[in-house]
């Protein structure tokens, strides 16, 4: 974590923690990510296979990453090349955390709750 920007809580970065409980498949992912001058680090902790290898895919991004369309993002290309399935709940986790992260949103909860499993006919 070198060039990291200082906070008021001493040397350390300021770190946005998030936790991502993706739904059937169990694989429970643990996100840290922090600022580090103009761009947003990574520590991603899973189970699954697919986002073990977006960690390694997946490098800084800097702000103006945030804004570019799915087909350009770094966190959207990692995630396609790492094989993530296509409703994975974690590319779209890391872009809020990097967002909390950079200041440009508040930590506010994300939630897709399924009200009913009422069988289509």
């Amino acid at each position: 974590m070198e060039n990291q920007e200082r906070t008021d809580r001493g040397d350390r970065p300021e770190v946005v923690r998030v936790t991502v409980d993706p739904g059937i498949c169990c694989f429970i992912c643990s996100i840290s990510a922090w600022k580090d001058g103009g761009q947003v680090r990574f520590n991603i902790q899973s189970d699954c296979d697919q986002i073990k290898e977006l960690a390694l895919q997946l490098g800084p991004i800097r702000m103006k990453e945030l804004f570019v369309s799915l087909t350009k993002s770094p966190v959207f290309l990692s995630a396609e090349k790492s094989k993530c399935h296509l409703a994975c709940p974690i590319p779209s986790s890391l872009i809020k955390a990097a967002e909390v992260a950079l200041g440009l949103a508040l930590p506010k909860e994300v939630t897709i709750r399924f009200l009913t499993q009422t069988p289509m006919l």
